[in-house]
């Protein structure tokens, strides 16, 4: 049985950078093999691989001031 890619957003309550904004600041799919790539949406927008989901909430989680939400 195969298993799709699942998308999600990052939506901010806070911004502790100043960098990013809030609401929805980025876009990203979780791979079948648990890799994860995210696209911010800020001006200039940069793109990040991750090996899993906690890395990406590790660096960009702001302490729980970001949500991730599945599609």
């Amino acid at each position: 049985m195969e298993t799709k890619p699942k998308t999600f957003y990052l939506k901010r309550s806070e911004d502790k950078s100043e960098i990013s904004g809030i609401g929805k600041v980025a876009w990203g799919v979780v791979f079948p093999d648990g890799v994860v790539v995210l696209r911010w949406t800020t001006a200039g927008g940069s793109t990040g691989v991750y090996d899993s989901i906690e890395s990406l909430e590790k660096i960009h989680g702001h302490d729980g001031g970001t949500e991730i939400v599945y599609d």
